[in-house]
């Protein structure tokens, strides 16, 4: 048995075998068990993307004609399983005892691996994939696999272009049923999930269950190439492009490309000249969120952030991190040229003008340039002197 299988038998013991109830039929493609043969036949229909039963009214299709029968009852409008707490009314009986969870709190599914509990069967051999690696879900389009079933269907909507989900008040429509559900919280502005700690509220659960990990320093995404950890997943996706070299965000006016959507998004403001952040003391406005925030501390006097070598304090954490290399003596900045150190990157800029001959700085009134616009400052008094003894 090979050590990925040998993996698979410890993770999920209980697909061979559930109470007295022999599993002896196998999926060879993703290793499940079934009590039944007629079971594992429909479940490979999910490997070869099998779904020959058609709904008459819409067209869409299904691999169980059960899945079929409750789905027609949405057409009809029909939900026959009522909530006897809250009212709330499903099309299965399934989904009822389900949603009940919810205000039991009952999670009777657990990970013998890490101790997680879920309400629902499903969601706990999906997650038991995050142990073993394993994705039998593949895309016949680009060959990407998936953990779980539905991500691969939301995905195929990338190549079909497909948006079946619209939203019921504006009617946008979407490619997969979260996304949906998401968006109406736009126009209810209601924020359901709220964390227990800092009560803080958010629109989607997936939301609350990453700021949770504010608190709790949970950090269970790896990188494994330089150990790194993160709290979230796409966090650890764009830090590999540090290790990669990968910019896939290209700017489309002057071709500069970045690692992160966001990093070019700023980026696209130096042409725009767009500055969406307003200081609502002075009405100063900037491109950057990070500078409007580190400008109001010229009015609040604030310096939070303290040298630990002289207790001299700054507003920006970049201006006493150079400061600490007068101590240090560190200088990891290089000229490529002539190969002189320096302890800031600016320092740097300045100093290769030095070789390219660089003058960015005009006098508005002689026309003279500059290499720093601090000489440019001194330069201009020459003029409001000469206006003086006028």
């Amino acid at each position: 048995m090979e050590k990925s299988e040998k993996i698979k038998e410890l993770i999920f013991p209980e697909d061979k075998e559930k109470g007295t109830q022999k599993l002896s039929h196998k999926c060879d493609v993703c290793k499940k068990y079934f009590s039944q043969k007629s079971s594992l036949n429909a479940h490979k229909r999910i490997h070869r993307g099998e779904k020959p039963h058609h709904c008459d009214i819409c067209g869409n299709s299904f691999r169980r004609n059960y899945t079929l029968t409750v789905h027609k009852r949405n057409h009809r409008g029909e939900k026959p399983y009522h909530c006897d707490i809250c009212g709330k009314s499903f099309s299965r009986n399934y989904n009822l005892t389900i949603h009940k969870r919810i205000h039991t709190g009952e999670k009777p599914f657990h990970c013998d691996v890490c101790g997680k509990s879920f309400s629902r069967s499903g969601i706990l051999v999906s997650h038991k994939r995050f142990h073993t690696g394993e994705k039998p879900f593949r895309c016949d389009i680009c060959g990407k696999s998936f953990f779980r079933e539905s991500s691969l269907t939301t995905h195929k909507y990338i190549h079909t272009g497909e948006k079946p989900y619209p939203c019921d008040v504006c009617g946008i429509p979407f490619s997969g049923r979260r996304a949906s559900y998401s968006h109406i919280c736009v126009h209810t502005k209601e924020k359901r999930f709220r964390c227990g700690i800092c009560d803080k509220s958010f629109f989607e659960k997936g939301n609350l269950n990453t700021h949770k990990r504010i608190h709790t320093g949970e950090r269970p995404y790896h990188c494994d190439i330089c150990g790194m950890s993160f709290s979230v997943q796409s966090i650890l996706k764009s830090h590999k492009r540090v290790h990669t070299g990968e910019k896939p965000f290209h700017c489309d006016v002057c071709s500069k490309s970045f690692s992160q959507r966001s990093a070019l998004t700023t980026h696209v403001r130096v042409h725009t000249g767009e500055k969406p952040y307003c200081c609502d003391i002075c009405n100063k406005s900037f491109s950057f969120k990070n500078s409007v925030i580190n400008h109001k501390r010229i009015h609040s006097g604030e310096t939070p952030y303290h040298c630990d070598f002289c207790d001299k304090s700054f507003s920006q954490k970049g201006v006493l991190t150079g400061h600490k290399r007068i101590h240090t003596g560190e200088k990891p900045y290089r000229c490529d040229i002539c190969g002189k150190l320096f302890s800031r990157t600016s320092s740097l800029t300045t100093h290769k003008r030095i070789h390219t001959g660089e003058k960015p700085y005009s006098c508005d009134i002689c026309g003279k340039s500059f290499t720093q616009r601090g000489n440019l400052t001194s330069h201009k008094r020459v003029h409001q002197g000469k206006k003086q003894s006028h």
